[in-house]
């Protein structure tokens, strides 16, 4: 008796998505015109957040605790 063998879901997510990029060459701006259209057409509602989405805390080093120098000391 042999065991039939199931794609896992991790499996069927990476087959989907190289037969999608092999559908349009591996062009992402192509794929993402395809969803955006397609998506319209659905007259599907689309849940919009209600957020600027901007950083909580500047990114970048301004303020806080400077970095500890990473060069070994002298010895």
């Amino acid at each position: 008796m042999t065991q039939e063998q199931t794609e896992s879901p991790i499996d069927e997510i990476h087959r989907i998505r190289r037969e999608i990029s092999d559908r349009f060459g591996g062009d992402v701006v192509a794929i993402a015109e395809d969803a955006a259209r397609r998506q319209a057409e659905s007259n599907r509602p689309v849940w919009q957040p209600n957020t600027t989405n901007q950083a909580r805390q500047p990114s970048g080093g301004s303020g806080g605790r400077p970095a500890a120098d990473p060069s070994p000391t002298a010895g």
